[in-house]
């Protein structure tokens, strides 16, 4: 299934209401339970000449382990996030991003990450920890902060 950015998601990442966001597209993969992102990035995400910022690698693994949630039907935010660079990810470069999840503790979700180039070379991989949360809650909270739209908090 292939989950589009929503419109009325501000998320930089996924959400398709923030014009200066990348609103990724992702796929739902059901008989293996794994989200799956194909993406090429331009230079207006480089940190070194010709290299992908290592920031946005990190939000790559958050947005794609984060997406897992999908399979349970729940909602959760990232609590710890952690990131190894394996290669240099180049700009201008066939990406293939991949999460799963490999554990759940209550509502403590163990999830993994990676970043693959077209040739199945592993460039980076990622480990998160993620709670899972009162989606009303969390729309409440975000209201309350004003940094975002009501209607777009909690929605991925």
């Amino acid at each position: 299934m292939l989950l589009k950015p929503n419109p009325e998601n501000y998320c930089f990442g996924c959400g398709g209401g923030n014009p200066r966001g990348m609103q990724l597209t992702f796929d739902q993969d059901d008989a293996v339970q794994r989200i799956r992102g194909s993406f090429r990035l331009g230079p207006e995400y480089q940190g070194g000449r010709g290299f992908v910022h290592g920031g946005i690698i990190a939000m790559l693994l958050d947005e794609v382990m984060a997406k897992v949630s999908r399979f349970a039907k729940n909602h959760a935010v990232t609590a710890k996030l952690t990131v190894e660079y394996v290669k240099p990810v180049p700009v201008g470069g066939d990406l293939i991003v991949e999460g799963w999840q490999v554990e759940q503790r209550g509502r403590n979700l163990f999830r993994q990450g990676e970043i693959r180039d077209a040739a199945g070379t592993l460039l980076a991989r990622g480990s998160g920890h993620f709670i899972e949360i009162d989606p009303e809650r969390f729309r409440s909270a975000a209201a309350d902060s004003g940094a975002a739209p009501p209607e777009a908090a909690g929605k991925d």
